[in-house]
């Protein structure tokens, strides 16, 4: 009986891509793996080729740290600043440059496999869901999202479009963690009820008016591009490459930039999800020599925020977790000696149980049992395993998890993982920022007064909708609106 053939258009074309690259001279020293393949396809070279998005700073610094590798190409460079991608350009001469992701991902999605994030927080989101539509894996900065429904959405796209996430919290791939999580399970401390977290940034200032005068752009920055989706400003001096953090338009202020390093350790021992209440209180600045006040726009120079969760069927009891910033630090645990560093001094984590205390450093790094004496005198077998390299493996981990494809490789921050983690840190915002919120009455002497009803109540949190349930103003920062030509 005669065999029947069934077509596979796919592999027709990529036979076609082959052969007239072939013809070319080879001008296709390395082609992308989806092309050769499909998904879960590893090329011959067995080499990720990357777009980078943002390859200034961090941004330069990952594409470097994937190309080490020794499993990675970067084959494209993007970044709206030509002054930010100096250095990545002269270290990856052959790839080609852009300025605008929406124009390189259109004109160039055929020929790269994956994409690395690394902008300012409000623009991660339409960039990371640009990349995911192409059928791109992704590795975006910290925090994953600037607005808690775009942190949502991504989560879901990551698993509607099957692609390889990984957020760029490093310290979820330490050793720390695993041993951490070791300690929890073994029943060393108990079950906890009480965690703190705490941080000496911001580094940059907050709590302070937006400039009153504007500034000439810097011929090498595309400025409508860089505000992305924020809204239309001026330019002012000194926002740009770093300071931008501290305005709500484009950071997330000590949270976004710290929180994803100093909550994950917690949030992964204890197996978190999302807050049900959160409060808190925060700094203010001196407006003059007689007044203090806020200045809504920008984050606040320091904040506590308290965040209750749920317990657990392993940890029965509902669990506290305290954000410090802005040098704020909890009492230290009297467990720990008197010239003892707590933490690491300007960051740590302290996790307290019924039967014992942890602490770590930034990254979830150096795990101390308390007394710290006690760290060196338990033996609890490994049970979890190590990335290779620890938190310096985050990167070849993305790597080897996207030649491997979606599903075959287990990974340390997927965005199933960051995206709860980012909108646990959002959370905490709302509380922040609705703290602000202001409004006006009359007085018993019949003068408008203002004041501030977000700071004296609880927020509830409906998790399963986003929203606050008891305050509706905070909702409004929840999700953003996006001007012209950006979407979600």
């Amino acid at each position: 009986m005669k065999k029947t053939t069934i077509k596979n258009s796919a592999q027709d074309s990529r036979r076609d891509f082959i052969k007239k690259s072939a013809l070319v001279g080879g001008a296709f020293m390395i082609v992308p793996r989806h092309v050769l393949g499909g998904p879960g396809f590893i090329a011959p070279s067995d080499k990720l080729l990357i777009a980078g998005i943002g390859v200034g700073g961090k941004g330069q610094s990952d594409l470097q740290s994937f190309y080490e590798s020794g499993k990675a190409e970067i084959a494209f460079l993007c970044d709206v600043d030509d002054r930010r991608a100096a250095t990545s350009r002269k270290n990856f001469p052959k790839a080609k440059y852009y300025k605008d992701y929406r124009e390189m991902i259109e004109k160039e999605s055929n020929n790269f496999d994956a994409v690395s994030i690394s902008t300012p927080d409000h623009n991660h989101a339409v960039q990371t869901m640009a990349a995911m539509e192409h059928g791109k894996h992704v590795y975006v900065q910290k925090p994953l999202t600037h607005d808690i429904y775009e942190a949502r959405k991504l989560t879901e796209a990551a698993e509607k479009f099957k692609v390889v996430t990984q957020m760029g919290n490093q310290g979820a791939s330490g050793d720390g963690v695993r041993k951490m999580k070791e300690w929890y399970d073994a029943g060393l401390i108990g079950e906890v009820e009480e965690v703190y977290v705490w941080t000496n940034r911001p580094v940059w200032p907050q709590g302070i008016p937006w400039p009153k005068s504007s500034s000439p752009v810097p011929s090498e920055l595309d400025w409508k591009l860089w505000l992305g989706t924020a809204p239309y400003k001026e330019y002012v001096d000194g926002l740009v490459p770093f300071n931008w953090r501290g305005w709500w338009d484009y950071g997330t202020g000590a949270l976004g930039d710290m929180g994803c390093h100093l909550i994950e350790p917690p949030f992964s021992v204890l197996g978190l999800k999302y807050p049900k209440e959160v409060e808190c209180s925060v700094g203010s600045v001196y407006v003059d020599e007689f007044r203090r006040g806020y200045f809504p726009e920008s984050c606040p120079p320091s904040s506590h925020v308290i965040m209750k969760f749920d317990g657990m069927e392993e940890n029965s009891k509902d669990i506290t977790l305290h954000w410090m910033d802005g040098g704020i630090k909890p009492m230290r645990p009297e467990e720990l000696g008197a010239d003892e560093t707590f933490g690491d001094g300007g960051n740590g984590a302290l996790i307290i149980g019924s039967k014992g205390k942890m602490m770590c450093s930034t990254y979830g790094a150096n795990p101390r049992l308390l007394p710290t004496s006690k760290t060196d005198e338990v033996n609890v077998p490994q049970k979890y395993e190590r990335v290779p390299g620890g938190a310096d493996g985050h990167y070849a981990q993305w790597v080897e998890g996207a030649i491997a494809g979606y599903g075959n490789k287990k990974l340390s921050s997927p965005f199933e993982i960051a995206g709860p983690l980012t909108e646990t840190l959002l959370i905490a915002n709302l509380a922040i920022r609705g703290y602000d919120i202001q409004k006006s009455r009359m007085n018993e002497e019949g003068e408008k007064q203002i004041y501030y009803p977000g700071r004296d109540i609880k927020m509830l949190w409906d998790a399963e909708n986003m929203r606050v349930t008891n305050f509706d103003e905070a909702n409004q920062f929840v999700k953003r609106e996006y001007p012209e030509g950006f979407t979600l």
